[in-house]
């Protein structure tokens, strides 16, 4: 019966995002999401299309879960993150004050090739991160929903990709736009009725969520909470999704966006966390990346309420992340024409490749944050000198610094290694990556400082 549910719930918003598509696509409205006639997205649009993108199901885990090992600290270290709208939200001041399009655009006429070329990696990775830790959600809560079925985990992959790439191919930025403020209006109705609901439920002591250690103690949380206020302002910047909304309409619109979505999605973050703190709090065994716990937790109602505000959010993102996909395939990388096939191409590439990954990897969630988080920390020394301070930085710092951050990110993806073993510290994989992330900070800001000289 709760399968029955979940897939009915969630095949009626699939449905419903096809309706609220855009009929008619065209090259502007696919690749710079204007309306049919012309119109740039309003405030309420950009803010609704800015949380359900970053609210995203991997998020939502990776809160609960790192709530439920850390407590409160968890939860707290991963919302740090979302302090990103701020961050995010004066880069794109910044870099429009000085006219540029995009932040392509600015390290393009700063760096040239080299610029663009480092950077574009680095959103490729975050591009294909995103498609497939939302597909592996997908995928664990089909195969939870569904045990008896051996294929249910795989089959539900490959069928949420078509179909989701379906209406993204469809109308491509313009129709996430739309179907982001439907399914984020779905997503926090059914969502704060979950949540109500775990306010109410006997034995929740909010006194005690919010003070709770988790079930491995605070310490690693309160680690990983110094290494998302390290990553938390080039964070951002390698975002292609938060920083193609902030282009796209006035400045002013743009900048209300960034300030809502931030204390909106925050908000959500941490409430969610609080369902991995409690499972925490109450002794419940770690079963399933949580879900398997909150299925024994929680009533059947509460337990699909959660699985379907996790599937629509999975969904909510991935529409967004193809059509950034697209825009850095055809406008950024200039491959192919830019009409629709190109657009359609590239986002299929994306897809195929996301759920490859979802199917044959095996890293855990985390691992997809911490590595693109890592990566882009090459941007924060350049950000910092080059956009703020506006010092001339020369290409050689700036492949340096890059250079540095992408072996930071190496490193701790291949942290088991024997190669990575014989560098690291012995110690908890927070505390290494706390390691890394000031290491890539002290050799990209000596770089940078180094190439630098005053704007004349």
């Amino acid at each position: 019966m709760q399968a029955a549910i979940i897939i009915a719930v969630f095949g009626a918003v699939i449905l419903a995002s096809l309706l609220v598509a855009p009929r008619r696509a065209t090259v502007e409205g696919f690749f710079g999401g204007a309306s049919e006639d012309g119109r740039a997205p309003g405030l309420l649009v950009l803010i609704l299309s800015q949380v359900t993108t970053w609210i995203f199901a991997r998020s939502l885990m990776n809160s609960a879960i790192l709530g439920y090992f850390y407590g409160i600290w968890g939860t707290m270290a991963y919302a740090t993150y979302y302090g990103s709208f701020l961050t995010g939200g004066f880069i794109v001041a910044r870099l429009r004050e000085g006219g540029a399009g995009s932040v392509q655009d600015w390290l393009g006429g700063r760096f040239g090739s080299a610029g663009t070329g480092c950077y574009n990696l680095v959103v490729a990775l975050r591009l294909l991160s995103e498609v497939f830790a939302n597909l592996l959600v997908v995928g664990l809560i089909f195969a939870a929903a569904l045990p008896e079925v051996g294929v249910a985990r795989d089959a539900s992959i490959v069928i949420v990709a078509m179909l989701g790439l379906g209406y993204s191919a469809w109308g491509g930025l313009s129709a996430a736009l739309r179907t982001d403020v439907l399914q984020m209006a779905v997503f926090l109705a059914v969502f704060a009725a979950a949540f109500v609901a775990l306010l109410l439920s006997p034995g929740f002591d909010l006194g005690r969520v919010l003070t709770a250690s988790g079930t491995s103690g605070a310490w690693d949380g309160q680690v990983l909470l110094l290494v998302a206020f390290l990553q938390v302002f080039s964070y951002p910047a390698h975002d292609p999704v938060m920083m193609d909304r902030g282009f796209l309409a006035d400045p002013e619109t743009t900048r209300r966006s960034f300030r809502h979505a931030f204390w909106i999605s925050t908000l959500c973050i941490v409430a969610f966390g609080m369902f991995g703190i409690q499972a925490g709090v109450i002794g419940a065994a770690y079963d399933g990346e949580l879900i398997g716990t909150w299925a024994a937790m929680f009533p059947s109602w509460l337990y699909v309420a959660l699985l379907v505000s996790l599937l629509i959010s999975a969904l909510s993102t991935l529409d967004s992340a193809l059509a950034s996909a697209a825009r850095l395939v055809v406008e950024e990388l200039h491959i192919g024409v830019r009409n629709l096939a190109s657009g359609r191409i590239a986002m299929t590439m994306f897809m195929v490749a996301g759920a490859a990954l979802t199917i044959w990897g095996n890293q855990t969630l985390f691992d997809a944050v911490a590595v693109s988080g890592t990566a882009s920390m090459f941007l924060t020394p350049i950000l910092i000198v080059g956009l703020v301070m506006n010092r001339r930085i020369a290409v050689w710092s700036y492949v340096a610094s890059f250079m540095a951050a992408i072996f930071g990110a190496a490193l701790y993806f291949a942290r088991g290694a024997d190669w990575a073993v014989a560098i690291l510290p012995e110690a908890h994989k927070y505390e290494q990556l706390l390691v890394i992330c000031i290491a890539v900070l002290i050799a990209g800001f000596a770089a940078t400082l180094a190439g630098a000289r005053r704007t004349l």
